[in-house]
């Protein structure tokens, strides 16, 4: 009961803390870095790797691993577990179907969406990784209780919505994420890389079908 108790205080701080200090990041920190490194590579290294794995992914690992034993899925778990990818295919398969599919309504036929650069690369293969381990690993994981996991979901969808926001609102584009209805993408996609994490048990399941996705979007979108 203590240890719950703690934790929730932990969570409630945690939320504060991470959404504010990502609003920050999202107003001033990124077009500082924009105005400091003009090759887009070298910014997207300093925003996707270096910042966001320290602002998202490190202190995510720090508290799963301080709070392994009052989690759903302990630390060592979710990154030992074994894994059945065959059973996550179809996933993978519904992915590659919508994108393409939204590609061809918007082009009238399926086409690369434009150059594939190493800024992109970079965002590639390390949203999945830092956005997973908070979201899933760290959030979703802490939040599960009493083996009801469709309230945690669809909390944690709106968590993983909200955190968009900034971002959004900063492009010009928040409006139109939610006129376009784009926002229940969000969500849904928030849900079903929770319930990849909850089933497989292991952070490498949704943090490959993140990857996957985002990869399809700046190929395709």
């Amino acid at each position: 009961m203590r240890g719950s108790i703690r934790k929730s205080s932990v969570l409630t701080v945690y939320l504060i803390a991470f959404y504010s200090i990502w609003t920050v990041w999202e107003f001033w920190g990124k077009s500082l870095v924009d105005a400091v490194l003009k090759e887009e590579w070298a910014a997207q290294m300093i925003k996707s790797g270096v910042v966001k794995n320290l602002v998202w992914t490190l202190p995510a690992l720090l508290l799963i691993r301080h709070f392994s034993s009052d989690i759903a899925i302990p630390f060592r778990e979710i990154f030992s577990a074994k894994i059945s990818w065959p059973k996550y295919l179809p996933v993978f398969i519904v992915f590659t179907i919508y994108i393409l599919t939204g590609s061809m309504l918007k082009n009238g036929r399926v086409e690369m969406a434009g150059e594939f650069g190493l800024d992109k690369v970079i965002i590639v293969l390390f949203v999945g990784i830092t956005e997973e381990m908070v979201f899933r690993g760290w959030l979703l994981n802490a939040m599960i209780c009493d083996n009801k996991p469709r309230p945690s979901m669809f909390l944690n969808a709106v968590l993983f919505l909200a955190i968009h926001f900034p971002g959004w609102i900063c492009t010009g584009v928040f409006v139109h994420r939610f006129t376009s209805l784009q926002c229940l993408e969000v969500m849904a996609l928030g849900v079903v890389f929770s319930r990849a994490f909850i089933k497989s048990r292991s952070i490498f399941v949704p943090i490959a079908l993140h990857m996957y996705w985002d990869l399809l979007v700046f190929l395709f979108i």
